[in-house]
């Protein structure tokens, strides 16, 4: 990890600090637009550099941190979180965000197994909510 690195395209950025698990799957984000840096759409190509803004929606929860650090490989976790601070304010919605889908998934109608024709017109039902 190197402080002031070379500017690093964002798909990599994004695969180095462990925010998706492969490469391919951090573009395909930045391709479908969860992905802007200082404000602006990005795309997979955009170069970041230390003081740069990144917001970045994964799985229907925001995120939104300033990029401290460009790392020079996929390291540990505790190595790539040195690269980067994260908003307080977004975490804090991202965890009631979190909860409340936890709480909507634990309202949905439950079965032993597989869910019987009834159940699944339910579970259908529900999602068109």
């Amino acid at each position: 990890m190197s402080g002031a690195a070379e500017p690093l395209r964002i798909d990599r950025w994004l695969f180095f600090c462990r925010f998706f698990k492969t490469r391919s799957l951090a573009t395909a984000a930045v391709v479908a637009g969860h992905v802007r840096i200082n404000g602006e759409r990005a795309t997979p190509g955009t170069r970041v550099k230390c003081g740069d803004r990144v917001e970045l929606v994964r799985e229907r929860l925001p995120f939104s941190f300033a990029i401290v650090a460009i790392p020079a490989r996929r390291g540990p976790a505790a190595e790539a979180q040195r690269c980067f601070v994260e908003d307080e304010s977004v975490a804090r919605e991202r965890e009631t965000q979190a909860l409340a889908l936890r709480q909507d998934r634990m309202l949905m109608p439950r079965t032993d197994g597989r869910p019987d024709k009834h159940t699944r017109r339910k579970l259908i039902a529900r999602r068109r909510d």
